[in-house]
């Protein structure tokens, strides 16, 4: 049997009765008088022609398509990310492609390039490297957290500071003496830095010494948070402190099983704080993994959208910080059940 072939621009003018570039506008979004617009459209549906929105694309230089980078979609906090960039961009009529660099800095360089090649409209990155030196200034990028050595590309991020003095001002205020910190952090510079800056402010306003556990992201946390753990430990068996505020839920959850191990009881015992509100199953209406600072993940996922479809992009700033709030998650002095934390 002969393949039929597809319809074209030509077949659409012809069923019309118009002329191609009255179609060529039609599909491209230009003006036309009402009757020629519905004759087109009409001819469209008749014929089910599919416009070449890859080639469009390449003429008009835009592709309807934004490029998001980031480390993995095994870390729910990356893919809740994802979730929410996808539908504020799909509620533009624009098509996400999403690209998981596992934190390889050559990965990374060659989703952008693949993303500059193919016209990508703009792209979100949360990356390990500095990939804003191979970004033209012509092209829309938006950088999640890492700061990049271009002075063009906007940042977007949680109040880590902010996060950080919350955090440990809550372990103080539900009864913590001296509360530690840990944290495995990227090489490179980024405002997840200052969760620590937070942490230190609040122990040096309180005349309290610090105890850090700060360890590079390439480092094994199932070896170094239990051998942190028990070099904590004193003769009498107690720990010589009683909360930890974690740089993420998920170094604050492996520090949990440690100290459960160990024998101690959470929150009891020692109470955890983490950081980026990572809600079991996925759902913000299920329960945390342990008590957090919750970042707002639809609320920076649409600023970073808003950001790479504005027009003017001059007139964006060059940091933009987003509020966060702590959540109760069962690894600090519960509120509702002791009223005196309760606030």
């Amino acid at each position: 049997m002969k393949k039929q072939n597809l319809p074209t621009m030509k077949d659409v003018a012809k069923e019309a009765g118009v002329a191609l570039g009255t179609v060529s506008k039609v599909i491209n979004g230009i003006p036309v008088g009402d009757e020629y617009r519905e004759k087109v459209e009409a001819a469209i549906k008749k014929l089910n022609y599919e416009v070449n929105t890859y080639a469009r694309g390449l003429k008009v230089q835009k592709t309807n398509t934004v490029t998001l980078i980031i480390p993995d979609c095994i870390n729910p906090f990356y893919s809740s990310l994802a979730h929410h960039v996808e539908s504020h961009l799909y509620k533009h009529g624009i098509w996400m492609v999403l690209c998981c660099s596992n934190g390889i800095p050559e990965k990374e360089i060659d989703y952008l390039t693949s993303a500059v090649k193919n016209q990508s409209d703009g792209i979100i990155a949360l990356t390990y490297s500095d990939i804003g030196k191979y970004v033209s200034p012509n092209i829309p990028l938006v950088s999640f957290d890492r700061m990049f050595e271009n002075n063009f590309t906007p940042i977007v991020a949680s109040d880590n500071y902010k996060g950080g003095i919350l955090a440990t001002e809550k372990l103080l205020e539900f009864g913590c003496k001296r509360p530690a910190f840990i944290r495995f952090i990227s090489p490179f510079k980024g405002e997840v830095n200052k969760r620590l800056e937070g942490y230190l402010k609040v122990c040096e306003s309180h005349k309290i010494e610090p105890i850090i556990l700060d360890k590079r992201e390439y480092e094994d946390p199932n070896k170094e948070i239990p051998i942190f753990i028990k070099d904590q430990l004193l003769p009498d068996g107690k720990l010589t402190f009683d909360g930890i505020f974690s740089n993420t839920d998920y170094h604050g959850y492996l520090a949990m099983k440690t100290l459960q191990k160990l024998g101690f009881q959470v929150p009891e015992d020692i109470q955890i704080i983490g950081f980026d509100g990572i809600h079991k199953f996925g759902g913000e209406e299920n329960e945390l993994f342990v008590s957090s600072i919750c970042q707002p993940v639809p609320e920076l996922a649409k600023t970073c959208v808003d950001m790479i479809l504005a027009k003017d992009r001059s007139m964006l700033p060059s940091l933009t910080l987003l509020p966060v709030k702590y959540q109760y998650g069962g690894t600090t002095r519960d509120p509702e059940a002791d009223p005196k934390y309760k606030k």
